[in-house]
């Protein structure tokens, strides 16, 4: 069984100490976990040593990660082979115990020759028994074509999933990554008679819930900015539900800019959500009048070194609007001396509630801040929808449209029929 972290951010989204770091690891060790796949956002190697360190002293496998994406047309300076095999030999000479590495590609915009030429090197510079997954999704449509490119290159592994689900902002389907290696030299290690009984099984248990049809379909344009699968999903969610779902080509195109003016890090968890929320504010309150918490301290340094340096004027922004100074301190250095991050201040705060101070609700406490100590509560809600009648729909299905500077909402039922409000 396998998870994911984020390197010092273990599974939050802000960066953690150490105390937790390991915590994190422990915690997934004694609830069944085998191996943890653990990547940084920026590629910066020093926020993978000690989650490293920590995942294998634990007992778990260690799957490094080096974090891909193509950049925007017209960028350059990062996200090539020779960046991602300099990557690759930060973590061997920082002595981090890994037993395989992963090429994780969360925006499916690494195209096929950048992925051939990285695998293929990286083959012949790990030792030959280390295993090298490939991770994309297929939001660009390029999901099959990219996994047979790391296929060939010499990747062991690569990951699929299960329609409904698969495809579009998910990774492909093992039955149509399948039908794309007929005929070739390789194959996928199953049944695949059996794996299409448990696909629709599959299909049953979901044809209750909702399925952004964005979720689903190829987007041309995520090259341009480069949106990753999950991210995508939750904010086109957060937009549809606001009723202002109309502006988000506008965000996704100003998305471009975010990017190469930011560092170049990798569009994936927590970075690509600090990129959207940083593209959104440009295009609701104008350019660089307002910062995202989190992209303007990536830019300030905050979270370790982007893969280039940061447009020195967005820096100069950011800090004045935000009153914060640039650093080049180590994250995990400031979370140590922040004394409401660690152990014992998640402690405190249980005791505070009246909740049970144990090592899974210390973890909780600690990693997801308020959201945790809620969830604990018994008063969290989620994010899983049901499809719901149709009455009850009509606010979903609403958009705000502008004509000629005047707003109207349009709203559309089960058959597609628009009203204005």
């Amino acid at each position: 069984l396998q998870t994911l972290a984020r390197g010092i951010n273990v599974v939050a989204l802000d960066s953690q100490p150490r105390d937790i770091i390991d915590l994190h690891a422990r915690m997934f060790k004694k609830h069944g976990m085998t191996t943890i796949r653990n990547f940084d956002a920026l590629n910066d190697v020093n926020n993978l040593i000690d989650s490293g360190k920590s995942i294998a002293d634990a007992g778990l496998n260690h799957e490094v990660c080096v974090t891909m994406m193509a950049l925007p047309p017209g960028c350059s300076g990062a996200h090539d082979p020779d960046f991602y095999l300099k990557m690759l030999e930060d973590i061997l000479e920082a002595g981090i115990p890994f037993t395989s590495v992963c090429f994780k590609d969360a925006s499916g915009t690494s195209y096929p020759s950048v992925i051939h030429d990285t695998i293929k090197r990286a083959r012949q510079r790990l030792p030959g028994e280390t295993k090298i997954v490939f991770h994309t999704h297929d939001t660009a449509g390029t999901g099959v074509v990219c996994y047979q490119a790391a296929i060939e290159a010499g990747a062991n592994q690569i990951d699929l999933s299960l329609a409904p689900c698969s495809g579009g902002t998910c990774q492909p389907d093992v039955a149509s990554m399948w039908h794309a290696l007929r005929g070739t030299d390789y194959e996928l290690d199953l049944d695949i008679d059996r794996v299409m009984e448990a696909e629709a099984v599959f299909k049953d248990c979901m044809k209750d819930y909702f399925m952004p049809p964005e979720a689903k379909a190829v987007e041309p344009l995520i090259p341009w900015s480069p949106m990753p699968g999950g991210a995508l999903t939750a904010n086109t969610q957060m937009m549809r539900d606001n009723g202002i779902l109309d502006r988000y080509p506008e965000v996704i195109d100003a998305m471009g800019e975010v990017v190469r003016l930011g560092g170049f890090g990798t569009s994936v968890t927590p970075v690509s959500q600090f990129y959207f929320q940083q593209a959104f504010n440009n295009v609701m309150f104008g350019p660089w009048e307002k910062f995202a918490e989190g992209y303007g301290k990536m830019v300030l340094g905050y979270f370790g070194k982007t893969p280039v340096p940061p447009d020195p004027e967005v820096v100069r922004k950011a800090s004045e609007k935000m009153g914060l100074e640039p650093t080049t301190d180590n994250p995990l250095d400031m979370d140590e001396a922040n004394p409401d991050k660690g152990v014992a201040p998640a402690k405190a705060r249980l005791e505070q509630e009246g909740l049970e101070v144990t090592d899974e609700n210390i973890f909780i406490a600690a990693s997801c801040g308020e959201k945790g100590i809620t969830f604990l509560q018994g008063n969290a809600t989620t994010g899983v929808r049901k499809i719901e009648p149709d009455s009850q729909r009509e606010a979903a299905d609403a958009y705000t449209v502008s004509v000629d500077g005047e707003s109207f909402v349009v709203r559309f039922d089960s058959n597609g029929k628009a009203s204005v409000d």
